[in-house]
């Protein structure tokens, strides 16, 4: 009996790691399409002048109508569970949020340099696998903190209305230093959220869409936070 037991134990174990590895797989190949459509979104923006030349002279409607659907989806994928997990609607939803994220992300990085826009992306891609690896091989769990990082999110943001007002290049230097830590930790939570195993919290494999929304906005606000860094230090 106690060998049967112990058996099916390491059977039932068994299935939910291989469960939980393709979940992994599944969202990290949705993200990379998301941030292919988006970077690829951008460089339009930055190398083709046509798409210049019409943003700035007749731009306007495409981006308040991008950033109602950016906020109508998102809180949808967010709150609605069972839009996110039925397919295709999901997919779907996630891709129109994509393609919006990415013209609103084209809009602001056309105010930038290319160098600078380059940059940016370069330094976020080896933080961003930094983290990740952090975040599969550190025994701390960070799931325990989201409540903390919420908090941090509501000081950022007072914090940002102060920037704004001010508007003075040392205080925009510290918000968005503080913003790229910000999302930096929350990065880190979202990949153990994912991982699952010992963590205290952890996404189910049905989650796979709302898995890679929150990797993508992660990532997303990082190197929009990365991006103002490399503005106002070289000011």
């Amino acid at each position: 009996m106690d060998s049967e037991l112990g058996y099916s134990n390491f059977e039932s174990a068994f299935a939910d790691d291989v469960i939980r590895k393709g979940f992994i797989r599944k969202v990290y190949s949705i993200l990379m399409v998301q941030l292919s459509i988006t970077f690829g979104i951008v460089a339009m923006f930055l190398y083709i002048e046509p798409v210049q030349h019409y943003m700035a002279t007749s731009g306007d409607w495409l981006i308040y109508t991008c950033m109602a659907m950016t906020f109508v989806v998102m809180i949808v994928l967010a709150c609605c569970e069972d839009v996110r997990r039925q397919f295709p609607t999901n997919m779907i939803l996630l891709m129109v949020f994509t393609v919006c994220e990415g013209l609103l992300l084209g809009s602001i990085c056309s105010t930038y340099d290319s160098w600078e826009v380059l940059m940016a992306a370069g330094i976020c891609i080896v933080v961003t696998l930094a983290i990740t690896l952090f975040a599969f091989q550190t025994k701390i769990d960070f799931t325990v903190m989201t409540g903390l990082m919420l908090v941090a999110v509501v000081v950022l943001l007072i914090f940002g209305i102060f920037a704004i007002i001010f508007n003075d290049r040392i205080v925009n230097l510290v918000y968005a230093s503080l913003g790229a830590l910000i999302f930096a930790g929350y990065l880190v939570i979202d990949t153990q959220l994912m991982i699952g195993g010992k963590h205290k919290y952890s996404l189910s494999p049905e989650e796979y869409v709302f898995a890679a929304l929150n990797l993508y906005l992660d990532i997303i606000n990082l190197f929009l936070y990365l991006l103002m860094i490399i503005k106002n230090a070289q000011n």
